[in-house]
Order: C-alpha cells, then sequence, then structure tokens
C-alpha cells in the first residue's frame, strides 16, 4: 500500500475539514474591513438619499466603514452588473429600488440579476408621484390625459434610464391612459430635477424624495400619487387609480448581495438593517420622506423582488417595449 498517496489524502481531508469549520467563524468575524455598497444611480434620488442614511447605521453598529459608490447608468444595470459579478464575500452590497425589478424584466441582461443578486432586507416603500412643472395648466390627471391626448408629437416626461422604475411606471400609465408619451431620460431622478424645475422636460413619475421639497412652494405641482390609494402624507393628492382603476405601482428601497454570500453575513445585515428601522432618528428620516419602513426577512423580499418582476414583465409584453426604447 502506498502510505506515502493515504497521507497526502488524508492531510487533503483535514484542510478542507479545517476549512469548513472556519467558515462560520470567518463570517462572525464579518465586518473585517470596509464595504463597498453600490448605488446604481447618479447622486440626488431616492435610492441615494435612503443608501447613505442606512449605510450611516451600519457603520455605526458594525464597526467598518459602509462607502456608498454611485454607478449611475442604463436604469440601474450597470451597478447591478457590478453586484452580480463581485466576490460573494460581504464587502461589495448593493442598495436598490424598484427598478431592480423593472430593469430586468425590460433588458434580460445576459447576467441574469433576479438570479445572481439575493436579497438581503427591504428599508420600506412609498409611492412615485405624477409631478408636473407649473406651466403646464393641468390640475388634474384627468386634465393631464385629455393635454396628451391633444400634444402633437407626444407630451415629453423625464424618465431615469430605459427600463427603470420611473420609465415603466410612466410607459403604463400612458398605456392605461391610452396617451403617447415621449421619453426623456437621465441617470437619476436627481439628475432630471434641474430640467423638470426648469420646465424643460414637463413631467416626472419620479420618487417623492426627491420630489417633495419643491411641492409646497409651487416650483411643482403633484397631481396623484402611484399607490392603490391615497398617501398618508399627502392626504389631498388623489390616487392615479381614482381616473386609472388599473393602476399600481409602489417604490420600495433595499439591500441586495451576489448570490453566494455566506448566509451568517446576509444574516449580520439583515439584523443591521431591522435594528436600524427602529432607530428613532431613522424613522424620523422615512417619516420625514414619506416612507413607511417594513424590514423583515431575506426570504420577504425576495418575495416581493419576483411578484414584482413576473408584473413587470407582463406590462412590458403589454406595451410592446423592447430594450433602448
Amino acid at each position: 500500500m502506498n502510505t506515502s498517496l493515504i497521507s497526502k489524502l488524508l492531510a487533503s481531508l483535514g484542510a478542507g475539514a479545517l476549512m469548513l469549520g472556519c467558515g462560520p467563524a470567518m463570517a462572525q468575524q464579518y465586518p473585517a474591513k470596509p464595504v463597498r455598497v453600490i448605488v446604481p444611480f447618479a447622486p440626488g434620488g431616492g435610492s441615494d438619499i435612503t443608501a447613505r442614511q442606512f449605510s450611516a447605521k451600519l457603520t455605526e453598529y458594525l464597526g467598518q466603514q459602509f462607502a456608498v459608490d454611485n454607478r449611475g447608468g442604463a436604469g440601474g444595470l450597470i451597478g447591478m452588473e457590478l453586484t452580480a459579478r463581485a466576490p460573494a464575500d460581504g464587502y461589495t452590497i448593493m442598495m436598490m429600488s424598484a427598478s431592480f425589478s423593472a430593469t430586468s424584466a425590460v433588458q434580460r441582461p445576459a447576467f441574469d440579476p433576479i438570479n445572481n443578486i439575493v436579497a438581503v432586507a427591504e428599508f420600506g416603500y412609498t409611492p412615485f408621484v405624477l409631478t408636473i412643472h407649473p406651466s403646464l395648466p393641468s390640475k388634474s390627471v384627468k386634465e393631464l390625459i385629455s393635454l396628451a391626448r391633444t400634444t402633437k408629437g407626444g407630451l415629453s416626461y423625464a424618465g431615469t434610464g430605459t427600463g427603470g422604475a420611473t420609465h415603466l411606471a410612466t410607459e403604463l400609465f400612458s398605456h392605461l391612459a391610452k396617451v403617447k408619451m415621449v421619453a426623456i431620460q437621465y441617470k437619476s431622478t436627481g439628475a432630471a430635477m434641474s430640467d423638470l424645475l426648469s420646465g424643460q422636460v414637463p413631467v416626472i413619475v419620479g420618487s417623492l424624495l426627491p420630489v417633495t421639497p419643491h411641492l409646497g412652494t409651487g416650483r411643482l405641482r403633484a397631481l396623484g400619487v402611484t399607490t392603490a390609494k391615497r398617501w398618508h402624507t399627502m392626504p389631498n393628492v388623489p390616487a392615479i387609480a381614482e381616473t386609472l382603476p388599473e393602476y399600481e405601482v409602489v417604490l420600495w428601497f433595499g439591500t441586495m448581495a451576489p448570490r453566494g454570500t455566506p448566509q451568517p453575513i446576509i444574516d449580520t445585515l439583515n439584523a443591521g438593517i431591522n435594528k436600524a428601522l427602529q432607530d428613532p432618528q431613522i424613522k424620523r428620516n422615512l417619516e420625514g420622506d414619506g416612507m413607511i419602513g417594513s424590514g423583515g426577512k431575506p426570504q420577504q423580499f425576495d418575495e416581493r423582488i419576483r411578484k414584482d418582476y413576473e408584473r413587470w414583465t407582463k406590462v412590458v409584453q403589454a406595451v410592446g417595449l423592447k430594450p433602448g426604447q
């Protein structure tokens, strides 16, 4: 018998067992260095604002810097791909919005974000707001629809990248209202705001967070929220569904990680986010931004993501939207 070969095999098995045994211990030490937090949009939008709040709390709780890295473009696709292809070690995570499911449904990228990026925890949810520049005469959703029907070439609106949630939310609106609307694409809601405020682009179905400060000043006008019923922070703004009964879009925010990230690390991040949602300052910030905090287990967030993806896939087919449109 080759005792040398047997010794090598035993040594190899022992080393493997040792590595497996070290896995949980290594995860318990997480994080041992700074964590990169990809935000797939330019600074200033709802995802960026929310990501910075929660990154600060994770830095406080876990003792390492959670540093935001804005990677805007293509409706979030650039940042999503960076996340999907990152090492699954917990040191690259993503803070994302409902554009994740929408972009995946339109673009159908080769790296398959739905199955290659996993849910960690949801922060909360809020409506989009159908918002116009006051140069438009419309005072209601019904009046805007009438205006769009008489506007030669279609009414232009600000999108935040092909396939993003803002894009699909507006395409769903135009589909149900049977009007033509033309997308002017920007890298993020934040990037669109200056043109919206100047009247260069007259309409946006935008995130509540960056839109809200301009509603009370008269610089922008809110015509409707995208949730099925009126939102608690804007009781005087109708739901779009009051005019178009089939219309409903919810904007959620949450954290994700590359597939294969060890479960103990996902659990650590999930616990940190749920703890942050109980922090009085975070609660005040979310309430001030018109958001309802949610939290919960990764499985709950994963279910939300997949249901959204299935719904947007049906919308894309109904609208006849193709990648790049």
